[in-house]
């Protein structure tokens, strides 16, 4: 029986003792995932039909589609975001565990010590999953929701000095701006990296997702002042709660994500930083969910989300 979170008593958990005992082996995880994408019947990735045949000779893949013009074998991770991996499903379902369990995330070099395989795999393993969780919610917001901006890039004093030369100004130069929103009603949130945080592109962030009609609470930053529905605190003037204004719902995101900069990952790419933050919403999106879950939603996400290591280093 799966054991009450402390923090929110409602969800169901999953301890890591709890996990092998229900998944020892690649079967039993094999055997989860099929349940997963196929409840009733297996279903042929390629043409759709039910008319399967199980347990094949081949030595990755146990299915083949018995109609005469499609006829390819296949596996579970065919059409998903494991397809070619030669990682096995016990370990595949356990970073997926290890990604549910972990608010500040899991690096690379975690999931090569506990898996036993290559941080490069690893590594590659880990944008994959990310490329489940980092789904932007399709529903707009509602309302009363908090708009914010933060930036993520290196300290200017553990640069080289040959780099802070080259950065002139003060403040966020040289980092990575990323503009988040949160609906307070639903619990939900939204975020994007953007190349700068112009009146122009923070706006149009905010009206892609919410409703024309609903509160908008900011902080004192121009680019808002001209949003609809709006009032803002003054934080340049310490000001950080107003009655219902203020932003500290979307701020907890960014204080999460950055505790995963710092202590888990120590260093995000410019280049891979969509992910991580993707990440971190999705986790934030799905946190009312269970373990397991959690765990089934990716694994459903997972298909048709392909990503070649070599999309990744090109």
């Amino acid at each position: 029986m799966a054991y009450k979170a402390p923090g929110k008593h409602f969800r169901e958990g999953l301890s890591t003792r709890q996990f092998f005992q229900r998944f020892p082996d690649d079967k039993t995880a094999e055997a989860w995932f099929i349940k997963q994408r196929w409840p009733e019947a297996v279903c042929c990735p390629y043409c759709g039909v039910t008319n399967v045949q199980i347990g094949c000779k081949h030595k990755t893949m146990p299915f083949r589609c018995r109609e005469k013009e499609c006829g390819k074998h296949f596996s579970i991770k065919t059409g998903t975001f494991m397809q070619s991996s030669k990682i096995g499903y016990q370990n595949w379902l356990y970073a997926f565990y290890l990604f549910a369990t972990n608010l500040k995330s899991v690096s690379s070099m975690k999931l090569h010590r506990e898996l036993g395989i290559t941080q490069k795999s690893a590594w590659h393993m880990a944008h994959r999953i990310r490329q489940a969780w980092n789904l932007d919610p399709e529903q707009r917001f509602w309302g009363p929701v908090e708009v914010d901006e933060t930036w993520f890039g290196g300290k200017r004093k553990n640069m080289p000095k040959k780099k802070r030369s080259q950065l002139e100004g003060h403040g966020p130069v040289g980092k990575t701006a990323v503009v988040g929103v949160k609906d307070r009603k639903a619990n939900r949130v939204s975020a994007q990296v953007v190349e700068d945080t112009t009146k122009e592109t923070l706006q149009g962030f905010v009206q892609d997702r919410i409703d024309p009609d609903a509160a908008v609470y900011t902080d004192d930053s121009s680019s808002y002042a001209s949003l609809d529905n709006h009032e803002s605190v003054r934080h340049s003037q310490l000001e950080y709660v107003r009655g219902s204004v203020h932003t500290n719902g979307v701020e907890s995101l960014w204080s999460m994500l950055k505790r995963a900069y710092t202590g888990t990952f120590h260093q995000l790419s410019e280049r891979h930083l969509h992910r991580y933050v993707g990440e971190f919403v999705g986790r934030h999106n799905m946190r009312e969910l269970g373990t397991l879950a959690q765990m089934s939603l990716v694994a459903d996400r997972a298909i048709g989300q392909r990503l070649r290591y070599q999309d990744l280093v090109s």
